[in-house]
């Protein structure tokens, strides 16, 4: 493996097996806590391997069940082409570790580009990156006993003052949730880097004050353009909380103010 190869792209790597087949290893190194990896990240696995059996060059839409969670290390990933014409194809991804399929992915793939909106929806007011709250240098605030989870070793996330309390003892009490996020190696954003951004956020639960572990069971991811290199801004937002689930809709912006990606996703709520 190339030595210059960003941590991301080491992490997402797919590769064709002896045997036939497509064949990863799973990163520990991108779990949320407790060993359990991020979904995003799980997910932008299953959108390389679309991408490397597709004619077109970058997923443009993904829509995941998560059956399990899947342990880090050797994984397979089996892909059925769907109809391919000259703008788009479809295939079905399955991700499976050695207890069976763990990730089901209908993926879209086509091709990308920078052209200007007709119309989009405007990025927020919000502060600059000097102006948040970063997660890597409170990192310290942590429990002794209570490891880091790897995400927020690998991305750079500053978090907007105004939906961070719950970060200090001080939940809003409104579900929303943005920050600025980059590679803390400073890699730039791409169609797949979107993928993982769409989903690395803490639940905004965790604005009500409600910390914990919420599993995404289904999570839909639109890319629509090549992201500008930088920093990018991501705002996740929920509509409502009840009976144990919550969903969560994601807008990401890149460094020149373009929505660029957008995900929506049903979650088990924290407990």
């Amino acid at each position: 493996m190339p030595q210059d190869l960003s941590a991301f792209d080491a992490a997402t790597t797919v590769r064709r097996a002896e045997g036939g087949g497509l064949v990863t290893e799973l990163d520990p190194g991108w779990d949320v806590g407790g060993g359990i990896l991020n979904g995003g990240y799980l997910l932008a696995v299953a959108a390389r391997a679309a991408v490397l059996e597709s004619p077109h060059p970058h997923a443009v839409g993904l829509s995941a069940s998560y059956l399990r969670a899947p342990a880090a290390g050797a994984a397979t990933l089996a892909v059925v082409p769907g109809p391919a014409g000259r703008t788009v194809a479809h295939a079905l991804v399955t991700l499976a570790d050695a207890e069976g399929p763990a990730v089901t992915v209908q993926a879209t793939t086509a091709t990308l580009g920078t052209d200007a909106p007709e119309w989009s929806e405007p990025m927020p007011v919000v502060p600059s990156v000097e102006d948040c709250f970063s997660v890597a240098e409170q990192r310290h605030l942590a429990q002794p006993d209570v490891p880091i989870p790897g995400l927020t070793q690998r991305l750079d996330m500053r978090l907007d003052p105004s939906t961070a309390g719950w970060a200090v003892g001080k939940p809003s009490g409104e579900p929303v949730i943005r920050a600025w996020m980059r590679f803390a190696d400073g890699r730039d954003p791409d169609p797949l880097a979107l993928v993982l951004f769409a989903d690395a956020l803490p639940p905004t639960g965790f604005a009500l004050g409600r910390i914990g572990w919420a599993p995404t069971v289904q999570l839909q991811v639109l890319v629509r353009a090549l992201p500008a290199p930088g920093w990018c801004f991501v705002e996740a937002r929920a509509s409502e909380i009840a009976g144990g689930w919550g969903d969560e809709d994601y807008r990401i912006w890149d460094s020149a103010g373009r929505l660029v990606a957008q995900s929506r996703q049903l979650a088990r709520a924290p407990r």
